[in-house]
C-alpha cells in the first residue's frame, strides 16, 4: 500500500482523471439501474405487491389479464376446487377519468375485489371500503401529487359514474397508471353486461402448492395458470422496457471494464522501466501486483462512494418527477459488481507487470 499512496501523490491529476471517470460510468450504472427498478414499479407496482402466489386467466389470454374474461361459473369450479380453497377473483379495467367539476382528464386502472379478502391492499390514509357500497373507491396516494384529497369524486368518463375516495392506498400502479381500488358493487356499474350474463372478471388469485394448482388446470378446462412474474410480463409494454434498460446497463458495465483496462495498461506500460528497477532492487513480483490490486481497488471504492451519493442525491431532486427506485441490496449487488468489473480490467496490466524483465527494464531506463 506504501507504493500505491506514493504513486497516488505523485500524479494527483493523472489518477484524479481516471477516478472522475469511473465516477461517470458507475454513477450512470446506479442511475439506469434505479431508473429501470422505479420504471417496473410504476408499470406493474400492483401485480409485485400482491399477495398472491399465481392467478388463473382464460385459456389463450397469453398471459395478459385485460384479456382474459371469466364467469361467475368458472368461479364457482375454482373456488369448489381443492386447489382453489384460497382463492379471490379480481377484476381489471382501464379507464379515462375525471374529478368532478373539472375536465382535466387522466388515465387509471380500476381494479375489482373483494374487500375481505387477501387482495386488498394496505391503507395509508382514510379507512377501508366496505364490500357493500357501491359509490365509494380507494387510489392510490399518486393521486394526491395532483391534488386529489380524502372525499373528492371521480367521474368514469365511459359509463359516467361517480365515486368518492374514501382511502389512499400506496404502490398501486398498473400499466403506468394509479389503481383504483372497488368492491364488486362499484364494479358492476362499470360492466354493462353483467346483470345479464352474471359477473365477469379477469383474474382468480390463488395461494398454494405447486401440485394443487396443477391438479386444478388439468381439472377444469379453458382455464391457464400463471405465476406474478409471468403476469408482469404480460403487461403491454413491460418486457420491452425492462429489456432495453438491461441491456443498456449490461453495456455499461462491458464499456467499464474496457475503458479501466486501456487506462491501467496504459499508466502500466508508462511504469515499465520503474518496475524493472523495482525488481532488481529486490522487489517480488507479488509485491508489484499487490500494489496494482491496491490502486484499483482504492480507485473503485472511492469513486462507488461519490456515485452512490451522486445518484440518491439526483433522485432526491427529481422525486415525483421520475420513477426511481433503488434499494440497498440493489446498490450492494451493483458495487459488487463494478468491483469485479474494475479487477477484470486490470488483469491486462497485471499480466504485463509480471511479465516485466528486470535487466531488459534498466536496459531501456539507461
Amino acid at each position: 500500500m506504501f507504493l500505491a499512496l506514493r504513486e497516488f501523490r505523485h500524479a494527483k491529476l493523472r489518477y484524479l482523471l481516471i477516478g472522475f471517470i469511473m465516477v461517470l460510468i458507475a454513477w450512470l450504472v446506479l442511475f439506469v439501474t434505479g431508473l429501470a427498478q422505479g420504471l417496473s414499479s410504476d408499470n406493474a407496482s400492483s401485480i409485485q405487491n400482491m399477495k398472491a402466489d399465481y392467478l388463473v386467466l382464460q385459456e389463450e389470454s397469453d398471459h395478459r389479464i385485460n384479456r382474459s374474461v371469466l364467469t361467475d361459473e368458472l368461479w364457482n369450479e375454482v373456488r369448489s376446487h381443492p386447489g382453489g380453497s384460497d382463492a379471490a377473483q379480481l377484476g381489471v379495467h382501464m379507464s379515462t377519468l375525471t374529478q368532478e367539476g373539472s375536465s382535466t382528464k387522466f388515465d387509471a386502472a380500476f381494479f375489482a375485489i373483494d374487500m375481505e379478502s387477501f387482495l386488498a391492499p394496505k391503507v395509508v390514509e382514510g379507512s377501508r371500503i366496505s364490500n357493500t357500497d357501491a359509490g365509494v373507491v380507494m387510489a392510490d396516494s399518486s393521486l394526491k401529487d395532483d391534488g386529489y384529497r380524502l372525499g373528492d369524486r371521480i367521474v368514469d368518463q365511459a359509463s359516467g359514474t361517480s365515486f368518492e375516495i374514501a382511502a389512499f392506498t400506496e404502490g398501486q400502479s398498473f400499466s403506468h397508471a394509479p389503481v383504483i381500488h372497488m368492491n364488486f358493487e362499484g364494479w358492476k356499474s362499470l360492466q354493462p353486461g353483467s346483470s345479464k350474463h352474471g359477473a365477469i372478471y379477469n383474474a382468480i388469485a390463488l395461494n398454494g402448492s405447486t401440485e394443487q394448482m396443477e391438479a386444478l388446470v388439468s381439472d377444469i378446462p379453458g382455464i391457464e395458470l400463471i405465476t406474478k412474474k409471468e403476469a408482469l410480463q404480460g403487461i403491454p409494454g413491460f418486457q420491452e422496457e425492462q429489456g432495453s434498460l438491461i441491456m443498456m446497463i449490461v453495456f455499461l458495465f462491458v464499456i467499464a471494464a474496457f475503458v479501466l483496462a486501456v487506462f491501467f495498461y496504459v499508466i502500466t506500460i508508462q511504469k515499465m522501466n520503474q518496475f524493472g528497477v523495482l525488481k532488481a532492487i529486490g522487489a517480488g513480483t507479488g509485491y508489484l501486483a499487490r500494489n496494482l490490486i491496491l490502486q484499483v481497488l482504492s480507485l473503485t471504492l472511492v469513486s462507488l462512494a461519490i456515485s452512490i451519493g451522486l445518484t440518491y442525491g439526483v433522485s432526491y431532486l427529481l422525486a415525483g418527477v421520475v420513477p426511481f427506485s433503488l434499494t440497498p441490496s440493489v446498490v450492494l449487488l451493483c458495487s459488487l459488481l463494478f468491483l469485479a468489473v474494475s479487477l477484470l480490467g486490470s488483469l491486462l496490466s497485471l499480466y504485463r507487470v509480471i511479465k516485466i524483465d528486470a535487466i531488459e527494464a534498466i536496459g531501456r531506463a539507461a
